[in-house]
């Protein structure tokens, strides 16, 4: 089996195009991605009711305790948004779009506290096995 092969890598060893070309075709290829994600951004909707991407995330049970270990302040802000957010969807309304959440403004506030929990998970797995 062959491994593939990024054609601009290639073009780049043999001399067909030159760094400043492969730079401009890595900008360019990257400038279309984040128009994708910020497409994909609004178009997911969640957005218009003013929740974040962490607020969508289905609660298993490493999300639960990643929840448990967020600070007050954050956990009492999600739980506001998806307060509003569930008496918008049951009045089958969406926020003025000047208060939809923006793409740019969206943090990932759960993110680090996942990861710790699945690592912490993992590592349980992993002394268990021995």
């Amino acid at each position: 089996m062959v491994p593939y092969q990024n054609p601009l890598s290639h073009q780049l060893r043999n001399g067909g195009m030159s760094l400043k070309e492969w730079q401009t075709a890595l900008a360019a290829t990257g400038r279309l991605l984040v128009g994708f994600r910020k497409w994909y951004y609004n178009a997911a909707g969640f957005n218009k009711i003013g929740l974040m991407r962490d607020d969508t995330i289905h609660e298993d049970s490493d999300v639960k305790e990643a929840l448990r270990r967020l600070p007050e302040k954050v956990y009492n802000d999600r739980m506001f948004r998806l307060k509003r957010a569930l008496d918008l969807s049951m009045k089958q309304a969406v926020m003025p779009k000047e208060q939809w959440t923006q793409y740019e403004e969206d943090v990932h506030y759960l993110e680090p506290y996942l990861e710790e929990v699945i690592r912490e998970r993992k590592e349980v797995e992993e002394w268990s096995k021995k």
